[in-house]
């Protein structure tokens, strides 16, 4: 299996390449990033791209995978409706469209959020605009779409956020995670997690096209 993955610098993406580097279904990983992961493996092959709207230079490459990981994503803090748009549908739309083009076959993977609104309608300025751009995926001519909608989210295996505040976010939720485990399971998953149920939705596939936290480590625990 030919896997490209977006958002390979950040926390989510970072914790997919790891579990695609362990999984022999994963033949080989195009990443597709603006600067250098670090990763050097026989497997990857790393792209250094500078604008995410366009893709005409990467349709040869897209038409060899059999699946995309879209972990790449924004915060909405601090934003506007047009600007959170533009950085979230518009830009995701631009990659998914490239690849539907170039690769039909393909299984497309969206890491989206918890609470997306998929009626488009809520009063969440980032759940509608997650809502609207989960709808257009699934509008998509993939072999098939997936999207997935993580709550808490523990990294694991040495992978961090980009950004500062989540950082530190997670180096002060760390020791009581056990608890929040306990507390809340059903809302709470891991990048290993998550990393294992891409490969599984894009190896096996699943009923469900909208997956949750606990349909995330469902299918992570599913790994053959």
């Amino acid at each position: 299996m030919r896997v490209v993955i977006f958002g390979a610098t950040g926390m989510l993406g970072a914790g997919a390449l790891l579990e695609c580097l362990d999984e022999p279904r994963v033949g080989s990983v195009l990443v597709i990033a603006r600067r250098p992961t670090g990763v050097v493996h026989a497997k990857v092959t790393e792209v250094i791209h500078a604008d995410f709207f366009k893709y005409d230079d990467l349709r040869s490459r897209f038409a060899a995978c059999d699946a995309c990981f879209f972990c790449l994503g924004v915060s909405s803090v601090g934003m506007s409706e047009d600007a959170y748009h533009h950085l979230t549908y518009d830009l995701t739309l631009a990659a998914a469209g490239a690849m539907v083009g170039a690769s039909p076959q393909m299984t497309f993977c969206y890491v989206s959020g918890q609470g997306t609104d998929s009626t488009e309608r809520g009063r969440a300025m980032w759940a509608r605009v997650k809502g609207k751009t989960e709808n257009a995926l699934l509008r998509l001519p993939f072999k098939a779409a997936y999207m997935l909608r993580p709550g808490f989210i523990q990294p694991l295996r040495g992978v961090r956020s980009s950004t500062g505040f989540t950082r530190a976010f997670y180096a002060v939720t760390a020791p009581i995670f056990p608890v929040l485990r306990l507390l809340a399971g059903n809302h709470i998953t891991t990048t290993v997690n998550i990393g294992r149920a891409l490969i599984h939705l894009a190896a096996e596939g699943d009923p469900k096209r909208i997956l949750g936290p606990r349909d995330i480590n469902r299918l992570a625990a599913a790994r053959v």
